[in-house]
């Protein structure tokens, strides 16, 4: 269930940054991070925290209500 909720997450990151027409590097600057880590983020590489994929997420200017989407899609509900 963890893979399944980065994986919805770091998709919602990707069509947030598409969206609001930033780019990695946009995106890395509004995190204070580098464009290398939102590329890993964008990955899955699993070095990346789930702490950090949230953070992406916000800060690609996603909204409290998308945040919830996610985490409410029916996908990531238990068996």
């Amino acid at each position: 269930m963890l893979v399944e909720l980065k994986l919805s997450l770091i998709k919602a990151i990707r069509q947030s940054r598409e969206k609001h027409g930033l780019s990695q590097i946009d995106l890395a600057q509004r995190m204070g991070s580098s464009q290398s880590r939102v590329a890993k983020i964008e990955a899955g590489d699993p070095s990346v925290s789930l702490d950090l994929i949230v953070r992406a997420l916000i800060a690609t200017g996603a909204s409290r209500r998308d945040l919830q989407r996610v985490l409410a899609a029916k996908d990531l509900v238990a068996a």
